[in-house]
């Protein structure tokens, strides 16, 4: 089991979530491959989106559903300074994941973190699992629980 699969199993069984790691055949990189992967609406996927944040320097994490964009400018608002683009370098500083498997949970430090409404229309919902093949399926109150995310309005 890599590093950053076991650091999402061993948060997820620290918090007593009740979630189920699923190895894929397929990679899961896009919202669109783990769909098709988990069999499930691209809504379900929990999209990570990380954000540089401009002032402060730290990053912020957007979780958004999987067919849906995140609107920068919103995203400023809620965030509550400018943002921009978060390179693949700081990607993993910051979350401990490569981008196409930054887990919204696991991450080495805590990390500002807003939640799309739209994941909570479902029973299940799956993310990353910290490799571009491992992805988990859990009830979207758990998740939102474990990831302390403020919901609010950023999605274009």
């Amino acid at each position: 089991m890599s590093k950053s699969l076991a650091r999402v199993v061993r948060t997820l069984e620290q918090a007593g979530i009740d979630a189920q790691v699923l190895a894929m055949d397929m990679e899961t990189r896009t919202a669109e491959q783990a769909a098709a992967a988990a069999g499930c609406g691209l809504d379900q996927i929990v999209k990570s989106i990380v954000f540089r944040c401009e002032t402060s320097g730290g990053v912020t994490l957007f979780l958004t559903a999987g067919g849906n964009r995140v609107d920068a400018d919103k995203a400023a608002a809620v965030a509550g300074e400018p943002l921009g683009r978060a390179d693949a370098t700081l990607v993993r500083e910051r979350t401990g994941f490569a981008i196409g498997g930054v887990s919204p949970v696991g991450h080495p430090a805590p990390i500002p973190t807003f939640w799309d409404r739209r994941l909570s229309d479902f029973p299940v919902i799956y993310a990353a699992a910290g490799t571009p093949r491992h992805i988990f399926s859990v009830a979207p109150d758990a998740l939102l629980r474990l990831t302390g995310a403020t919901v609010a309005d950023f999605i274009a």
